[in-house]
C-alpha cells in the first residue's frame, strides 16, 4: 500500500464551465477504517454529468459537495483493510465514494459487486453502477414504450442514451437518436441499431426530427433539455411520455435558462413529463435492471462502449469532456487495474 493518498477536493463553486481552480489535487495520509467500516483502493472512477450538479450550490436531489470536501463520485475498488465481517480483503466493491486513491466504505454507500460472470468488471461497473439502471428504469417506468411506437433519444451516443435506444429496440420500437458528430451518428445507427440518427450540430433539428418521425413521437427520452426538448414537444403524440433524465445543455449556464416555448403541448397533448433517479427513488428495482441488462449484454443484444482514461490526476481535465460532447459512451478513469 502506498504511504500517500491522492485526493481531489472541491475548492470553488464553478461559474459556467469547470475551470482548473475548482478542484485541487492533494496528497494526504491514508484514512483508517473504524468499527463497521472498511478501506478500499480505487480501481475505476465513473465520470458523470451529475458531477457538475454536485459541484454547485443549486437546488438538487442530494446535498452538494461542501467546499474543501473530497469530490463525490461513483467508484469501483478493492478492499485492502476491513473491520466489517461482510467485506473481506480483496473483495471488489462499488458504490458512492470520492475521487481518492484510498477511501473509507460503509455498507450504506458501497456494496460488493459479486460475480459479474462473462462480463469484465470494468464493463459491469460501467453499465451497472449508475447508467444501466437509470436507462432501464426511467425508460420502462416513465416512458412505457410499446411495440411499434417511436422513441426519440437525445445524447444518444452517451452512456445512458446509448443503452436507452437499445432497450427501446428490444421492446420493438422505432428509435431515433440525436448525437453531436458524424462518427457518433454512424455508431448508434450502424452498431447499435437505431433506425435514424440526427447530427444536432449540423442539421436543422426541428426539420430533421419531423422527417425522421412522420407519425410523431410517442416517447422522448430527455438527456439535455433546451432546444432539443422544445423541438420534441412540438411533435409529441397524444398521451406521449417524456422521461427526464438530465439537462446537460444548461448545467454550465451562467444566466437563467428560459423554459420551453412549446410548454403548452404538455396540456394540449396530455403529456406525461416526469423525472426519476432510480438509484435513489427505486433502489429495490436496481437488481432487476442489472439482471436484465446483464442477460442482454451476454446475448449481444446490448453493447456498451467505455472510454477509459488512465490516471486519477487526469480526472479534472477528463470530466470536462462530458459537457463539450467530446466523449462517446461511458467515460471512466482507471486508477489501478484489478
Amino acid at each position: 500500500m502506498s504511504e500517500a493518498n491522492r485526493v481531489w477536493r472541491l475548492r470553488e463553486r464553478p461559474f459556467g464551465d469547470i475551470t482548473e481552480d475548482v478542484l485541487s489535487f492533494e496528497e494526504e495520509s491514508i484514512p483508517e477504517p473504524g468499527d463497521g467500516e472498511f478501506l478500499f483502493r480505487l480501481n475505476y472512477l465513473s465520470l458523470d454529468p451529475t458531477n457538475r450538479v454536485w459541484m454547485s450550490d443549486m437546488d438538487q436531489y442530494m446535498p452538494p459537495v461542501a467546499l474543501d470536501d473530497p469530490m463525490r463520485g461513483f467508484v469501483c475498488g478493492t478492499v485492502v483493510k476491513s473491520h466489517h465481517p461482510d467485506y473481506a480483503e480483496g473483495a471488489v466493491v462499488s458504490g458512492l465514494g470520492v475521487w481518492a486513491d484510498y477511501q473509507i466504505g460503509t455498507p450504506q454507500l458501497v456494496r460488493p459487486m459479486g460475480d459479474t460472470g462473462p462480463i469484465p468488471v470494468d464493463d459491469a461497473f460501467s453499465a451497472f453502477a449508475l447508467v444501466g439502471p437509470t436507462a432501464y428504469l426511467l425508460l420502462l417506468e416513465i416512458g412505457e414504450p410499446k411495440e411499434g411506437e417511436t422513441v426519440v433519444v437525445s445524447a444518444a451516443a452517451g452512456a445512458v442514451g446509448s443503452i436507452v435506444g437499445q432497450i427501446a429496440k428490444i421492446k420493438g420500437c422505432r428509435v431515433v437518436g440525436l448525437a453531436g458528430s458524424k462518427e457518433k451518428c454512424a455508431w448508434i445507427q450502424d452498431d447499435l441499431g437505431f433506425d435514424e440518427a440526427i447530427n444536432y450540430r449540423t442539421e436543422d433539428v426541428p426539420k430533421a426530427l419531423a422527417a425522421a418521425c412522420p407519425d410523431g413521437i410517442d416517447v422522448y427520452f430527455d438527456n439535455v433539455g433546451g432546444e432539443i426538448l422544445d423541438a420534441c414537444l412540438k411533435l409529441m403524440n397524444f398521451k406521449g411520455r417524456i422521461p427526464t433524465c438530465g439537462l446537460i445543455s444548461q448545467y454550465n449556464a451562467t444566466e437563467p435558462v428560459p423554459g420551453p416555448y412549446n410548454y403548452a403541448m404538455i396540456l394540449m397533448q396530455r403529456l406525461r413529463v416526469e423525472g426519476l433517479i432510480p438509484v435513489l427513488d427505486l433502489p429495490e428495482r436496481c437488481p432487476e435492471a442489472i439482471a436484465a441488462l446483464g442477460q442482454w449484454m451476454a446475448e449481444g443484444k446490448i453493447k456498451v462502449r467505455t472510454e477509459i482514461v488512465d490516471g486519477l490526476e487526469n480526472a479534472l481535465s477528463t470530466v470536462k469532456k462530458l459537457y463539450s460532447g467530446a466523449n462517446t459512451g461511458k467515460l471512466m478513469i482507471r486508477v489501478k487495474d484489478l
